[in-house]
This record gives C-alpha cells, sequence and structure tokens, in this order.
C-alpha cells in the first residue's frame, strides 16, 4: 500500500505523470457522464456533472500544452533524421510523425488564443487544422507499428534456436507495439470524430463511446509507463 501511494505521488510530481493520470480521470468521467445522462432524471444530473469535469480538465490540458513546444523540439532536434534507425521506412515514418507533432502545438495555441479572445480570428479553422495533424500523427504511429512488428517478427525466427531471454524481450516487443497500435486506432477514432460533420464519422460518436476510447487509450499510457519503469521492462 505504501508503495502504491508513493508510486502514485511521484507520478504527480512529474507533469508527464500528471498529464496520464488527469487525461485518464477526464475521459473516464465523460465515459460515466456520457452513460448517465441516458438514464434516469436523478443519474443524469450526475452524468452532466460528470461532464462539466471533463470539460474542465480537457481545458486545464490544453493550456498546459502551451509550453510543450520546445520539449517537442528537443525530442525532434534528437532524433533528426532518424540515423540510427537500421529500417529506412521506419525512419521516414518517424520523422513525418514529428513533424506533424511539432506542428500539432502551434495550431493548438492559435485555435486557444481565438476562444480567449487573444487574438482575433476563427478558432474552427485551427481546432480542425490540429485535429487533422493529431490524426495522421497517429495513423503514421499505427503504420510504424506495424512495419516494426514485421521486422521483430522476422528477426524473431533467427533467434528461435537462442537463449529463452531473446524470445522473451522479442515477445515484449511485440506486446508494446501491439498494445501501442490499439492506443491509437482507439484516440484515431476519437480524432476523426471530432473532425468537421461530413467527415467519415465527424461529430458521430456518442459520448459515452469518445470516453470509452480515450480510457482506453489512457490506460495503456498508464499500464507501458509502468512496465518500462519496472526491472526488464520494455
Amino acid at each position: 500500500m505504501a508503495l502504491t501511494v508513493s508510486g502514485l505521488v511521484n507520478a504527480l510530481e512529474s507533469y508527464r505523470g500528471r498529464d496520464r493520470l488527469m487525461r485518464t480521470l477526464c475521459y473516464s468521467c465523460q465515459l460515466l457522464g456520457g452513460l448517465l445522462t441516458q438514464k434516469s432524471r436523478r443519474k443524469q444530473e450526475l452524468g452532466k456533472s460528470l461532464l462539466i469535469v471533463t470539460s474542465q480538465l480537457s481545458h486545464c490540458r490544453t493550456v498546459l500544452r502551451l509550453f510543450d513546444d520546445l520539449s517537442m523540439l528537443a525530442y525532434s532536434k534528437q532524433y533528426g533524421l532518424g540515423k540510427k534507425e537500421e529500417d529506412c521506412l521506419i525512419r521516414l515514418i518517424s520523422v513525418i510523425g514529428n513533424m506533424c507533432d511539432q506542428l500539432y502545438y502551434p495550431c493548438e495555441h492559435v485555435a486557444w488564443a481565438a476562444d480567449a479572445g487573444v487574438i482575433r480570428t476563427k478558432s474552427e479553422k485551427w481546432w480542425t487544422a490540429s485535429t487533422a495533424l493529431w490524426g495522421l500523427s497517429l495513423l503514421l504511429g499505427i503504420l510504424r507499428s506495424l512495419r516494426i512488428l514485421s521486422t521483430v517478427r522476422r528477426k524473431g525466427k533467427k533467434f528461435e534456436k537462442d537463449a529463452p531471454k531473446s524470445r522473451g524481450e522479442i515477445k515484449c516487443q511485440v506486446r508494446s507495439e501491439v498494445l501501442g497500435i490499439i492506443s491509437c486506432l482507439c484516440d484515431l477514432i476519437n480524432a476523426v470524430h471530432w473532425m468537421p460533420p461530413g467527415f467519415l464519422w465527424g461529430g458521430k460518436s456518442p459520448t459515452w463511446l469518445v470516453g470509452l476510447m480515450g480510457t482506453i487509450s489512457s490506460l495503456i499510457g498508464i499500464y507501458q509507463t509502468i512496465v518500462k519503469g519496472s526491472p526488464g521492462g520494455v
């Protein structure tokens, strides 16, 4: 119990850890709120309250992302053109994905500033641009994971007679990439939903489904963080 509390405190002390927990809470409230608003009148009131919490947490995360540009730029600069990657396709996908992520932030900042009345421009087009960049980044992430899985499986055949440790590492990597694909797919479903009506299923997903997809993605993110931080984790 003490270790659990200590781990939670350590997570809340870091920006990334706090954001992951806020994201999970945000989507969980949206899931429950969306379900409760379809129930009795008394439960509807609770559902509406949870959706208000969702809105506030989402706004809070948007404001905090105003300071993410430099950290993203530092990551992109460190990765560069991905010369350390053995596979050229993975390198290309990663570089384009980093560019999408880098452009996402200023688009969202402009949209936020427009809604806040800081600048005079229509925020809708900037929200659409940021969502489109996020969706493209997620799609590239899925393609990257699929390519890595293909590469890992080819390597796995070479390690069939090797030590169990090598086989175990390959299984861990495969599990990590599969979970990454599921996470990206869940977020991609939501990204399309937030696109303008008329684009695929834009605006058509029920509130509870948006919350469900976000909750699944968030829980996978927390799980992967815990696994990476444990001995022998990937």
